[in-house]
């Protein structure tokens, strides 16, 4: 009950796209699904220095890895994947390979940028990283237990039970040796674009770029929206950036090296928030 609100404007948004005739700038209205999953393997403890014909969980845990490393679902094309391509200023020839389930691996594994691909492979896949390790033991102990943390990305639609089919898949005849429990888990969220506050944000964003046209996106991250949208409320990740900042520059600043934001789109954000509270309010 605290934190219930109508609305709730939070981070990711505010990417400059579309060309010089038709601008745009991108509002976040959905994102993927969240379904971290720890993974336990478990071995037989002993000493370090006799290691022959030993259980070590740790050698257990490299291959769960690697097996999750190497898994590869096939993409999906689902509808806000589709309306994010729409709003994208491209060829007809590169939409067409976007929205074509046999063609995009093919042209993103052809295209320059990583920070762009792996973007686009995130909003079109369930993605899996295994992200960190951890076990009780010292140097010169066989570990017998290992916990691995994996960051895992759903698409619209894919519930508990999918991840779980995802994980038997990508770990074979290892499943059984592996125990799988949830650290944060739901589903893909989204709002609804028909709304006083979209239309604030609009005449808002016009304030500074009077000619950009608000595109709905959405991200392949998680941010607070999700909690209010369960609550009821439309929420949006917007923003305001420097239209010097290209959209792969942006993403591939995340959690990176140099995480940052430039002054510039500090400036304008800040008074984007402003702009959008005043009008909504009547002020």
């Amino acid at each position: 009950e605290a934190i219930r609100a109508d609305y709730v404007l939070t981070e990711s948004g505010g990417i400059h796209s579309g060309s010089p005739e038709a601008p745009s700038v991108g509002v976040t209205v959905g994102e993927k699904g969240v379904a971290w999953r720890r993974l336990t393997v478990r071995g037989t403890p002993g000493h370090g220095s006799m290691p022959y014909r030993t259980d070590n969980a740790l050698v257990s845990a490299a291959s769960v890895v690697q097996r999750i490393a190497e898994y590869a679902p096939g993409p999906r094309v689902h509808e806000l994947w589709r309306a994010q391509v729409a709003a994208m200023d491209l060829p007809e020839e590169v939409r067409e390979q976007l929205l074509d389930e046999g063609s995009i691996d093919g042209f993103l594994a052809g295209m320059d940028s990583d920070g762009i691909a792996g973007h686009l492979h995130a909003c079109t896949h369930t993605t899996f990283s295994a992200n960190a390790a951890s076990s009780d033991t010292k140097t010169n102990v066989i570990p017998d237990r290992v916990v691995l943390d994996v960051d895992i990305r759903t698409l619209p639609g894919e519930d508990d039970a999918s991840v779980q089919a995802h994980l038997d898949a990508a770990l074979g005849d290892l499943t059984g040796e592996v125990e799988v429990s949830p650290v944060i888990t739901g589903p893909a969220t989204i709002s609804r674009i028909d709304t006083p506050l979209w239309d604030s944000l609009q005449r808002a964003t016009n304030r500074h770029f009077p000619d950009a046209r608000l595109t709905a996106q959405f991200i392949v991250g998680a941010t607070d929206a999700k909690v209010f949208r369960e609550l009821g409320a439309v929420a949006y990740g917007a923003g305001l950036l420097s239209p010097d900042i290209s959209s792969g520059d942006f993403a591939s600043r995340f959690h990176g090296n140099d995480e940052r934001i430039d002054l510039e789109s500090l400036r304008l954000t800040g008074s984007l928030y402003e702009d959008v509270a005043r009008d909504l309010l009547g002020r």
